[in-house]
């Protein structure tokens, strides 16, 4: 087990490493600069290699590159061009609130998705079960662009929820904060709610026929207790494979979701940065996102661990 998180954390930092690297340089090779963005086109030429100089963006990649890359090692990820803050300091800020924004979006899912799961997986037919398919399958289908459109529609028209920002500039109570996450966290949630019933509906419909639930059944214990104690944990596998992934998915940031809600997180400061063409913004952004999907993928592999001892098994075999 050792061996294999030690291979696991070499591949994150490598995987950190390369999209931060490729951010910055795919952010410099894209067309226009923020001296650009902030003297404007009609700038003379003076001005415009003086704020080039200002900034640094008059080296050439390869020069830019190595000099970031030597403050990156301490940590030093260079100072974002647009808030004129370090990078260092933006991101956790913003992760943050990402973080808050992805938590309760999760919490909603698993609380929703799993128990609605196992009812569908252990209840084939009926009106119930077809209700919830039906519904699991619009959700699916619906992008996370348009599920926040919908939502920020229905709370404009009836006005009983705040339609963007994460607090109001009268209030920063944590009731004002939680009026503010339920539009944006619906929008996450609703559709990764919908993946979970569907995985787990597929697998407690696997697990329903299992020799060992049957002969369970057979000792006279309530089928509700069988369905909800044994045959829950042994289904419980497909969802943890992907929940380490889905963790660092909704950390990463959602453009579509935080930029039609206002929200001030990872996403939309990623935005921004690409807007302004930030390069060390951009760059530090990449970074978090890729740290957050790295310890996403490795969080689900342990909890698949944890739920199927077979699976910790192999992986003690590949360490």
């Amino acid at each position: 087990m050792l061996a294999y998180f030690a291979r696991r954390l070499a591949f994150a930092l490598f995987l950190v490493f390369a999209v931060s690297s490729a951010a910055l340089v795919l952010a410099r090779l894209a067309p226009g600069d923020f001296a650009a963005q902030s003297v404007g086109l009609d700038g003379r030429t003076e001005t415009m290699a003086e704020a080039r100089a200002r900034y640094g963006l008059n080296r050439s990649i390869g020069e830019q590159y190595g000099v970031w890359i030597a403050h990156a090692a301490r940590l030093d990820f260079g100072q974002s061009l647009l808030f004129d803050r370090p990078v260092a300091d933006l991101i956790p800020e913003r992760a943050a609130n990402t973080a808050i924004l992805a938590f309760t979006a999760l919490l909603f899912a698993t609380l929703v998705g799993l128990p609605l799961g196992v009812v569908s997986g252990s209840r084939p037919g009926g009106l119930l079960t077809g209700t919830i398919r039906a519904a699991s399958l619009v959700l699916l289908s619906m992008p996370p662009l348009l599920t926040s459109l919908f939502l920020v529609f229905a709370a404009a028209r009836t006005g009983w929820l705040p339609v963007g920002g994460m607090t109001s500039t009268t209030s920063t109570s944590a009731g004002d904060l939680l009026r503010h996450l339920v539009v944006p966290a619906a929008a996450l949630a609703l559709p990764l709610a919908a993946l979970f019933e569907r995985l787990q509906s597929q697998a407690m419909s696997g697990v329903i026929g299992q020799p060992y639930i049957l002969a369970t059944r057979a000792r006279g214990i309530p089928r509700s207790r069988v369905i909800w104690r044994d045959a829950l944990k042994g289904a419980l596998g497909p969802v943890s494979s992907v929940y380490g992934l889905v963790i660092g998915t909704l950390l990463s940031g959602s453009f579509a979701v935080e930029t039609i809600t206002a929200w001030p997180g990872l996403g939309q400061l990623m935005l921004d940065a690409l807007r302004a063409r930030d390069v060390y913004l951009v760059a530090g952004c990449a970074a978090a996102g890729s740290v957050f999907l790295a310890v996403g993928t490795l969080l689900s592999d342990t909890a698949l661990a944890l739920v199927d001892p077979r699976q910790k098994e192999q992986i003690e075999v590949r360490g």
